[in-house]
């Protein structure tokens, strides 16, 4: 298959997978593993920033409050509490960085990872039945964003925005609300993850690794941008008046035809 297909390909899931909750990396790694190709973590990292960047536009009241309202408290708060949470992250992100952790491509840790956080879903869904939710970002859920990012970094298939929404419903806040602060706590710490790995890969390439398509890997990352905004616009619409069980249910069904690929 031409290379240039390839990326199409891994740029148009990306943008889809993303921010939806069902674990961009998971599919990445299963699509390149389908695909027979073996894509570098700055490949999938910086075409994740471009899924990442698009969403921006998407939030214009929250921009025009962080740019024209910063002197007002509740604002500030707001600001300090995605910052607190980058910095957990990074932090964390870093010394995990330097122990050497690299994402296994093996599929059945993914499978499980699908599986168990489509059960995750349903189980946060069930438990607000009935509940009077909050828009409340507290600093618990801040730091449970922050915990929800780091372990979706080690696990593939677990999903970003899926471990820290589901955190966030579980601490009672509704899903508007926790959908877009686990977005805008994931734009600068998807940023500050590839500005890493480019950095990394400027100055330390690795010994005979082959050398980056940079014209590929752009070309993945616009498609990726552009698919992202469609997909994430579409997402803010659908968390407004549906549960996110239907994500639960694709990422169970998913893991369960991942297992049973495996077990043939």
């Amino acid at each position: 298959m031409p290379h240039w297909i390839v990326a199409l390909v891994l740029g148009i899931i990306e943008g889809i997978t993303e921010f939806i909750p069902v674990s961009s990396t998971g599919h990445l790694l299963v699509a390149e593993h389908v695909l027979k190709v073996s894509e570098s973590d700055l490949f999938n990292i910086v075409i994740q920033c471009g899924a990442v960047i698009a969403v921006l536009p998407l939030f214009p009241q929250r921009i025009y409050k962080f740019i024209f309202e910063f002197r007002e408290r509740e604002t500030r708060d707001y600001l300090l509490k995605i910052f607190v949470a980058f910095c957990i992250t990074g932090a964390a992100g870093l010394v995990i960085d330097k122990m050497g952790f690299k994402l296994k491509d093996n599929p059945l840790p993914i499978a499980w990872a699908m599986l168990l956080g489509g059960v995750a879903f349903l189980g946060a869904e069930f438990f607000l039945r009935g509940k009077k939710l909050s828009e409340n970002i507290t600093w618990t859920v801040a730091i449970a964003v922050a915990i929800g990012q780091l372990v979706a970094g080690t696990c593939p298939g677990t999903s970003r925005s899926g471990a820290t929404i589901v955190f966030c419903l579980l601490l009672g806040l509704n899903r508007s609300a926790a959908t877009e602060f686990s977005f805008l706590v994931g734009i600068p710490t998807m940023l500050a993850a590839g500005g890493w790995e480019v950095l990394k890969h400027v100055r330390h390439p690795a010994p005979g690794a082959p050398a980056e398509d940079w014209g590929l890997l752009l070309l993945a990352t616009v498609v990726a941008a552009v698919i992202s905004f469609i997909a994430v616009k579409w997402l803010l619409r659908y968390v407004q008046t549906h549960t996110f069980n239907t994500f639960g249910w694709y990422r169970i069904a998913l893991g369960l035809v991942i297992l049973i690929l495996l077990a043939r």
